[in-house]
């Protein structure tokens, strides 16, 4: 099934940046979906499930994006037969970041991050967007242990939704947890983690308010650097410190 497009994808074969009339939508689609129609285009947009733009004059005009927008909902009505409310949500948690999973009958919806585990990393984190229920469910912790996690300031929901970063941080919470080692016993590494991204700040913030050309993406370049190896120092030092308990 085609995934709803990412903003500076190019589904399709469209050039980023087209615009497409309701005709080009059609000739787009109706290979596919012989039933498509104009009035079937307009009533999904009433519905809310596509929202193309409009010029001066009122005429609708859709992105790549749209079009692949309404492959998706003609797909999961033909071949799943959704009623247009599943469908509305389902957009919206892949809108959040989740990833369709084939699976038999109706496709299951899990977080990108949850695919597989990721290592070590300092890019940018996945753009990720969980209700509680489905970082519960993504992470395997239960209610309680998610509430002790907030609750110690290991995990921060903002306006409502959980992040990649908290997706991580749960599941290897859950993990230590088969091990005796609860949230509170965690927070020692809230505390390292804070006063490591102090220590960047204090480097990299008279770079980044330096008034010359490019000065904050080498801020940013300095900050990446020297937080992997604050990483790398940080997991040395627990390698000797196992040696010696060894």
């Amino acid at each position: 099934m085609s995934a709803v497009a990412r903003p500076g994808e190019r589904p399709g074969g469209q050039p980023p940046g087209r615009l497409l009339s309701i005709g080009e939508v059609l000739g787009e689609l109706v290979g596919d979906f012989p039933e498509i129609s104009h009035s079937k285009i307009r009533f999904l947009e009433e519905r809310g499930l596509v929202e193309p733009q409009r010029t001066p004059a009122g005429y609708r005009k859709f992105t790549p994006a749209d079009v692949e927008r309404l492959r998706t909902v003609l797909q999961l009505q033909r071949d799943h037969y959704m009623p247009l409310k599943a469908i509305a949500e389902h957009l919206d948690a892949m809108d959040r970041g989740l990833e369709e999973r084939r699976a038999p009958g109706r496709p299951v919806l899990v977080p990108q991050a949850a695919a597989e585990p990721a290592p070590v990393r300092l890019a940018a984190p996945a753009r990720l967007r969980l209700r509680r229920s489905e970082l519960r469910e993504a992470a395997g912790v239960d209610e309680q242990l998610l509430s002790d996690l907030e609750g110690f300031g290991l995990v921060a929901a903002q306006d409502g939704h959980f992040g990649a970063e908290d997706l991580e941080v749960a599941r290897a919470a859950g993990e230590l947890a088969a091990y005796g080692i609860g949230a509170r016993h965690l927070r020692a590494f809230r505390t390292a983690a804070e006063r490591e991204v102090g220590l960047v700040d204090q480097v990299v913030s008279p770079l980044r308010h330096h008034p010359s050309p490019g000065a904050p993406a080498r801020a940013a370049d300095a900050a990446s650097e020297i937080a992997a190896l604050c990483l790398r120092l940080h997991t040395s030092l627990v390698r000797a410190g196992l040696d010696r308990l060894g």
